[in-house]
This record gives structure tokens, sequence and C-alpha cells, in this order.
């Protein structure tokens, strides 16, 4: 029977914060933004984008272009910037090779996340895929990891792993759902959360911890 692995998708598999610097800068130059809506948008979209944020930036600025058209533009622009390093896709198709079942669960929006797996070749790697856009519920939430299981074909009653950036996201809705954790440490770590069981500095060493479960 095969081991099931989970990836968080942004700062874990890809690089966010790059990509919604460049996609970001190419949406305001596309539109001579000003300055403060520039920085307005760049402080809204830190943590999360969803289509809501265009609309408050479109209202806040007196902006003439709708609302969805700016939300698809940035669509665009963060999933032709996105990058997943070619030794971290490497490093997946090692995991299925050696009969692990590989999903990515992540908070965002359905269609911005999904375009981001579809453009860095994730998509192609990982046996299944849970959006907390899917159920409009976010990590730590324990159906959205039920909702990738499923979708990986397997149950987490049979155990795997939860990997990914944010403590109490990804290793405390991993740990609530019974799957052991590696944590990319960079984040504050919550007082009261239990300690993950590996800490590492990128995913392809929590990729290699995985590959040497299974030798």
């Amino acid at each position: 029977m095969s081991c099931l692995a989970l990836f968080d998708l942004d700062g874990t598999l890809a690089d966010r914060q790059s990509a919604l610097s460049d996609a970001v800068t190419g949406l305001c130059r596309a539109h001579a933004l000003v300055p403060d809506a520039e920085q307005w948008l760049r402080t809204q979209l830190a943590d999360r984008a969803k289509p809501d944020d265009f609309t408050q930036l479109r209202h806040a600025f007196g902006l003439a272009v709708p609302a969805a058209q700016l939300w698809q533009e940035y669509v665009d622009l963060i999933s032709a910037a996105v990058t997943c390093r070619p030794e971290v896709l490497e490093g997946l198709a090692h995991l299925r090779a050696a009969a692990w079942t590989v999903g990515i669960v992540t908070n965002g929006a359905s269609d911005i996340q999904r375009a981001k797996l579809t453009r860095t070749g994730l998509a192609e790697l990982v046996d299944g895929v849970a959006v907390s856009g899917d159920l409009e519920i976010r990590k730590p939430d324990s159906r959205l990891f039920e909702l990738v299981a499923a979708r990986c074909g397997v149950s987490l009653a049979d155990g795997g792993w939860m990997i990914g950036d944010n403590p109490a996201g990804d290793i405390g809705g991993g740990q609530q759902v019974g799957l052991r954790t590696i944590w990319l440490r960079g984040r504050p770590w919550p007082e009261d959360l239990l300690p993950a069981h590996h800490v590492v500095d990128d995913v392809t060493d929590a990729i290699a911890i995985l590959l040497n479960e299974t030798e």
C-alpha cells in the first residue's frame, strides 16, 4: 500500500511572493494605477487574493475597468509568473515512482490556484488536489484534508504526511487529522502548537526525508 504525502502550494512547492510582486507590478502598469493603488493592492493581496479585492480596488480608486476583468488579468499574470524549481518537480516524480500517493492541499481561490498548478507542471505530478475555494473553507479545517485524501483515492485513517510552511494551517491541520508533519521553517511558531516531526529549510529536504522512509 502506498503512503500519502500532502503538500501545501504557496511558500512550499511554489514561490508565491515573487510571482505576486511581478503580477501586481504588471497589472498596475497596464492600467497606469497611481502608487497609492499599487501599495493598497500589495497590502491587500499579501496573504491571499480573492475577486472581492478587485471590487474594492475599483471603488476605492475610481477605476473604470470592471472588477471581473481586473481579477482575470491578475489570475493570468500571477499564474504566468509563478515558479516551481526543477528539483522540486523531480522530487515529486521520485516520490510517485517510489509508490507514494501525492496530493496538494492549498488555501486560495480555486481558479487562481489551479492556474498555478497547471502553469508550473505540478498538476501532472500529483494524484489529487483540494483548494479551499472548492468548499469555501480553509486549512486547518479537517474537511479540506478529507477532500484531498478522497481525491487521491486514499483514506486519512491510513496515515501519511503533511508538508508546509504555515504552522497553524499546514502543521496544525495535519496534526488534527492524524498525519505526521514536516514544517518549512520561517513563520513564527505558535506557543500552543505541538512540534512538527521534522523541521527543514527547503521542501527538497522534506522530500528526501519521505524517500528515506521507503528505502
